[in-house]
């Protein structure tokens, strides 16, 4: 796979609690968005892998739906991974 396990715990420890922490939200968003930076940029090379496409559609989903828990638990939690991640410009 393109992202080997060194890679996934540096994403948690980074962005997690910790780096054995896979549970946790912004672990989980952070990981998210690195799929989906991978994804786009296959798509830009390969316009018509329709299966691809639908795989980043679900995974859009997936974090915009942990987002939107983050937003309701703790909206501080939320604001520092959307600048961490650079993910909005204009931050709720």
């Amino acid at each position: 796979m393109y992202l080997s396990t060194e890679e996934k715990q540096e994403i948690f420890a980074k962005h997690g609690k910790s780096a054995v922490d896979t549970g946790s939200t912004e672990g989980q968003v952070a990981l998210f968005t690195y799929r989906i930076a991978h994804l786009t940029g296959h798509l830009k090379k390969n316009k018509h892998d329709f299966s691809t496409q639908l795989s980043l559609q679900k995974l859009v989903g997936k974090r915009r739906g942990l987002l939107a828990y983050l937003y309701k638990k703790d909206i501080s939690r939320y604001r520092a991974i959307i600048k961490a991640l650079a993910l909005r410009d204009i931050i709720k």
